[in-house]
């Protein structure tokens, strides 16, 4: 099994490190193999809808999306940890994933996914629900915890002190790890759910 983990804060070991090394404790107790990648700290620009990667197979821009790219396809399951702005995700990581998900055409069908949300105080619904609908809109499984997956403080190390967010980061891991071996075992025995045929409805003309 294989987890890749994209940390969407510009901060080095900061609070969303410190909520993702939790997950990352219980997923090497469990034999899954983990690369944390950072994100939020690199310079990338958002998706311009110029559709190139329907034919180059690749995002035009030619940044850590298109590394990112080879990662998410191998994986069994992919974390998206983010530290909220304005009760969202960080703009960087947004347009990291904007252009991730649109650029590549591989079937992430049944790909466990997990999104986490670390803040001062408030946000953190906001924010794991748009998180999770990168998921969502592509036939991934995702993961559930204990409890809406945040966690919070403010200065650095800070989180270390939410002891329940911890524990929902632990119980996340184990739940996510849980999901991706009874999927595999699954697609093993059964193979993956029949498709069809995608229907495009316009609303317009």
């Amino acid at each position: 099994m294989k987890v890749l983990i994209i940390n969407g804060s510009p901060r080095v070991g900061g609070n969303t490190s410190i909520a993702i090394n939790e997950m990352v404790k219980v997923f090497d107790s469990e034999g899954v193999e983990t690369e944390v990648v950072q994100v939020g700290n690199k310079d990338i620009r958002g998706c311009i809808a110029c559709s190139s990667c329907k034919t180059s197979g690749k995002c035009v821009f030619d940044d850590i999306v298109n590394e990112l790219a080879p990662k998410f396809e191998a994986a069994d399951g992919l974390v998206v940890a983010s530290p909220v702005y304005y009760a969202a995700a960080n703009g960087t990581l947004v347009s990291c994933l904007d252009r991730l998900f649109y650029s590549t055409g591989f079937d992430r069908t049944m790909k466990v996914g997990a999104s986490i949300a670390v803040a001062r105080r408030g946000g953190c619904s906001a924010t794991f629900d748009q998180l999770n609908k990168y998921f969502m809109n592509c036939g991934m499984a995702v993961a559930t915890s204990q409890y809406w997956n945040s966690v919070h403080g403010r200065d650095k190390g800070e989180a270390e002190q939410d002891l329940e967010g911890l524990q929902t980061m632990r119980t996340l891991a184990r739940n996510m790890t849980f999901l991706m071996k009874s999927i595999a075992l699954g697609k093993e025995k059964y193979g993956l759910p029949e498709t069809e045929e995608r229907q495009w409805t316009h609303f317009i003309g």
